[in-house]
């Protein structure tokens, strides 16, 4: 494995040399975790944070203690809890104070980069990562960031939103986050109509059932004969009540505490958890061997046994009644 962004002296040697060990550890321990969804993000949750730990340490030692107060946070399927046995990066860092500290947090965001790399956390695509300026910033900045985010209220940036919506606090003061969130809703509260972009910004939903019933696997590429579960099912549930929980200015990123805490007024939303539960056991069990980030999502529908199947659409139909409810909530909402 090649590991970039580190200097060659003894210290940051031993340093990668703990990010191996971990991620052999990783290896040694994960399926015994895969049974459970929650018991295995609490998996995910341990080593990074231990990692992340590690990479505080090397900074420390290099730079000194941090010059101000912050918080490390993820987003994503990290962020809802919700990863599988191979999940990307997606983090930031919130700091306290101005932009003199940006420097120090920078190279700690690349430390933690390289060392969730090392033991085995993919680095994210689109470089969601606090070792991006756009993803380390100081409160003010923050606060700035959603401001303009909303404002602009463009494609590009409702995606970066709802990407830092479905955030927690994995190391640090978990009120860095918890503010800038009560700012988004009194953005959202200001401006209404931002709910109907953010759901113009989702309402692209591919989909995975036929007009005759059949499901629809990709027919192109490496991936003939497989499902996207992230696109074309999870991200039905996953979306709608994200949207949900901006409206009802819910603070937690997990889908499941989000249906748990919409007040009993949704009754015709809460009842489509349990197809989300189906639906986080059945990526588990069919995808718990995946030897890769790039292969968890895709799962082969020959390998489907017919009562498989018919579990498999009748979540993906579930997903898309669920959407377009919660599509008709917003519109509803905006129009009063």
């Amino acid at each position: 494995m090649v590991v970039t962004n580190h200097s060659e002296n003894g210290d940051s040697e031993e340093h990668v040399n703990r990010y191996l060990e971990m991620r052999e550890w990783r290896e040694k321990h994960i399926h015994n975790a895969c049974d459970n969804p929650t018991v295995l993000n609490q998996f995910h949750d341990r080593l990074m944070k231990e990692t992340v730990q590690k990479a505080i340490e090397k900074i420390e030692s290099e730079l000194g203690p941090a010059p101000a107060h912050f918080a490390f946070f993820i987003m994503g399927s990290a962020g809802r809890s919700e990863q599988a046995i191979w999940s990307d990066q997606d983090h930031g860092i919130i700091f306290a104070g101005g932009e003199e500290s940006k420097p120090y947090f920078l190279k700690l965001g690349i430390e933690i980069s390289n060392g969730l790399s090392v033991v085995g956390y993919e680095r994210c695509d689109g470089k969601v990562m606090a070792s991006n300026p756009k993803w380390c910033n100081s409160m003010n900045a923050w606060e700035q960031q959603i401001g303009d985010w909303l404002k602009e209220a463009s494609w590009e940036s409702l995606r970066y939103f709802s990407t830092f919506f479905d955030s927690r606090v994995l190391l640090g003061d978990d009120c860095f986050l918890s503010k800038l969130k009560e700012l988004a809703f009194q953005h959202l509260r200001e401006e209404p109509y931002l709910y109907i972009r953010l759901l113009e910004n989702i309402s692209h939903i591919k989909k995975g059932i036929g007009i005759l019933g059949q499901l629809l696997p990709n027919s192109s590429g490496k991936e003939t004969g497989y499902i996207n579960m992230k696109e074309v099912i999870l991200f039905s549930y996953v979306n709608s009540l994200r949207l949900l929980s901006l409206k009802e200015e819910i603070l937690a990123p997990s889908t499941l505490t989000r249906f748990q805490q919409l007040s009993n007024d949704y009754k015709d939303i809460k009842k489509y958890q349990l197809d989300f539960e189906k639906l986080l056991k059945f990526r588990l069990y069919y995808k718990k061997y995946s030897k890769s980030y790039a292969d968890v999502h895709f799962l082969k529908i020959t390998s489907l046994s017919k009562s498989e199947k018919q579990e498999l659409k009748q979540i993906m139909k579930n997903g898309y009644k669920l959407f377009a409810e919660t599509k008709n909530i917003i519109i509803r909402g905006c129009s009063s």
